[in-house]
């Protein structure tokens, strides 16, 4: 893992904690959930609607975050003959919630489970969430099982879905697989993850796929204080966004064939802002053959080089403008997603986005042959604006946060001079943004910026109260 950090001390977490509670009122994000929700939540974690074959005798495992409770995700990877068979178990929580409950009332309020530094403001609540309906190591729980089949080159065969029983054998997180791998000690499910990942990631670049190699900025706690790090994705970790996204895949696929469902889409890029990007490219020296794909191009690029930083940062327009989009009939017009390279569904993720649960259903009923539930159906349609609302709201809450341990970090250094790289410059030449490494800040800095280049900026303004950085080009 490559990250920059630096601690805050001195009394501050209490500050910050205040102002973190500050950020989610000002979001409007729920304090708590209402009582006839908790009570709901109470009945049907104990008694779920099970249905569909056991099988738990499939050693699944989860591999999520250090700590995580609200598990959606396990996996099971197997040979078959050449090619491999992926099973891939999502928490059901149709088991547990329907359409016109509390609960799911509730979620349509909230769209998604939101982070913050302090906990979460989560979909549902803990009790299906983190007890119930995730699927936590040692417990039987009620899935969507997807089963899905591979040729030796990792592309798709076949592939269904149903309701099952399975229970989960370990909680393993990213960095204990990737020292697996890399100590040679991967076995069953890890082994195969190391082989899968790979050719999944290069079928994603043969269809113009995009997974950006950019750090993300991300505020953690740390020794009783917060850190703001740059934390770049492990391998281990983009294996297993592999898996989740061929079954994204699949799931597009089923609904898109049976012409009902909810797709997550992303148009192509605009040909003036395609046009644009190249001339970053060519400006900051970054190789573009006419007949390459933009995934082609920011595949492999070192986002600790100031130009491929600026051309990343730059080229982010080409990735704008994704949404929902729920049909009943004719597929859409716009069915597929530009950055995965195919048509996608969220399906993955029930625990943490409801518009899951949602497709998730309509699969299932697909796969079984049966008609999607009537007030299933009637949901679909109410969905793409809840969660493009969900969506801003958590966007806005993250950066605010990163944007406040930015100022309480920076707080006591105006005047002081730092080396950053230029990652934008404004129209009108005036400004734009600067990347500093330690500490983890990305800035508006004043001056004529030399985009891609590293550069002294001076810092000018870090105040907490309006969680703002400001920089200006030159030393004091």
């Amino acid at each position: 893992m490559s990250k920059t950090s630096i601690q805050v001390r001195d009394g501050v977490p209490a500050r910050l904690e205040d102002g973190f509670a500050r950020i989610t009122r000002e979001a409007g994000l729920p304090a708590e959930f209402p009582r006839a929700v908790l009570d709901e939540a109470d009945w049907v974690a104990e008694a779920p609607r099970v249905s569909g074959e056991d099988l738990t005798e499939l050693p699944f495992v989860t591999i999520d975050p250090p700590g995580a409770m609200d598990l959606d995700q396990a996996v099971h990877l197997e040979r078959l003959g050449g090619g491999y068979r992926v099973w891939y178990a999502i928490a059901d929580v149709g088991a547990f919630v329907r359409p016109g409950g509390a609960i799911d009332a509730e979620a349509r309020l909230r769209g998604e489970t939101v982070y913050l530094p302090t906990g979460r403001v989560p979909l549902h609540p803990a009790v299906l969430s983190e007890g119930a309906a995730s699927l936590l190591p040692g417990a039987t729980r009620p899935a969507a099982v997807w089963r899905i089949d591979l040729d030796a080159d990792g592309r798709t065969i076949g592939a269904d879905v149903r309701r099952a029983l399975v229970r989960s054998r370990e909680r393993l997180d990213y960095a204990y697989v990737q020292a697996a791998v890399e100590t040679g000690t991967a076995d069953g499910t890890l082994g195969l993850l190391a082989e899968i990942g790979p050719l999944r990631l290069e079928l994603e670049r043969e269809r113009g796929g995009v997974t950006l190699p950019t750090p993300e900025q991300e505020v953690a706690p740390a020794d009783g204080g917060y850190r703001l790090e740059y934390r770049v994705p492990l391998p281990a970790e983009a294996w297993n966004a592999q898996i989740s996204l061929l079954t994204g895949m699949a799931a597009a696929t089923m609904m898109l064939d049976a012409e009902v469902g909810l797709l997550r889409v992303l148009p192509p890029p605009q040909p003036g802002d395609l046009a644009k990007v190249r001339r970053v490219a060519a400006a900051l020296g970054v190789t573009w053959a006419e007949d390459a794909t933009y995934g082609e191009v920011v595949h492999g690029l070192d986002p600790k080089s100031p130009q491929q930083a600026a051309f990343l940062h730059e080229s982010r327009v080409l990735l704008r403008g994704s949404g929902y989009v729920a049909f009943d009939g004719a597929p859409p017009p716009l069915a597929d997603h530009a950055a995965v390279g195919a048509p996608y569904a969220h399906v993955t993720a029930p625990l943490r986005r409801l518009a899951d649960r949602y497709a998730t259903e309509v699969c299932l009923a697909i796969a079984a042959g049966e008609p999607v539930p009537e007030d299933v159906a009637r949901a679909l349609p109410e969905l793409p604006p809840v969660m493009a609302a969900a969506a801003r709201r958590g966007g806005t809450v993250e950066r605010a946060c990163v944007d406040l341990v930015e100022a309480f970090l920076l707080r006591d250094s105006i005047g002081e001079a730092f080396e950053a790289a230029v990652i934008d410059v404004s129209a009108d030449g005036r400004g734009g943004q600067v990347q500093l490494a330690d500490p983890a800040v990305i800035a508006r800095c004043d001056g004529a910026l030399p985009l891609g280049e590293t550069v002294t900026v001076r810092l000018v303004q870090a105040d907490p109260a309006t969680r703002e950085v400001r920089f200006a080009l030159g030393s004091p």
